[in-house]
Formats: C-alpha cells, structure tokens, sequence
C-alpha cells in the first residue's frame, strides 16, 4: 500500500529514506490523478521493499508541494538519498514509471 505522505512524515519518509522513493502529488477533484493512484497503489506493492511509494494530498499538504513547485497535478517526483531526481508531469502509463524506478534502484 503506498505510504500517506504529509507534511509531518515528509522528511522523516521520503527525504531520509535509503531507498528510491517516488511520490505522487495529488487531489481528490482531480480527473487524471484519479487515473494514476491505482497505478501508484500497484507499483506500491511491485516494489515493496525495495523502494518507498507514496502519495501527498496538495490540499491537505500545501507546505511540501510548495517545497518541490508543484504547480500541475499529478506530478510524480523521484527521490534519492533525498535529492530530487526526475520528474513526471500529468497522467503517466505504469511502464514510464516502472522504467524510471528501476534507474534508480
């Protein structure tokens, strides 16, 4: 399942995590957000273990999207050793970001 990101655990979650982490800004009035969460939930269980998955309320976590420039949902970003390295921009198919996930692993 993937992780709830707030602006609470980000750091603790995401930014300090050893392994690979992508995350997923979203918002519930969203279309295409809703296109790529279950995407996200899957690629949550594909790589359990070996990378950390989750997902930030834009909404309820104005502070992190602020943090990154989030201007357009979704945006998955990927992280490593807490350093922003690679970015996604609107409704992505799950290979793209299978594909950029096993680049970072």
């Amino acid at each position: 399942m993937a992780v709830e990101f707030t602006d609470a655990n980000f750091e603790e979650l995401a930014l300090k995590s050893d392994k690979p982490v992508l995350v997923d800004f979203w918002a519930e009035w969203c279309g295409p957000c809703r296109m790529v969460g279950p995407i996200v939930e899957e690629l949550a269980n594909d790589y359990d273990g070996k990378a950390v998955i989750g997902k930030v309320n834009v909404d309820h976590n104005k502070e992190i999207a602020a943090k990154f420039g989030i201007r357009n949902i979704p945006t998955i970003i990927f992280l490593k050793n807490g350093e922003l390295v690679d970015k996604s921009v609107g409704a992505v198919p799950k290979n793209v970001l299978t594909e950029k996930i096993e680049n970072l692993l």
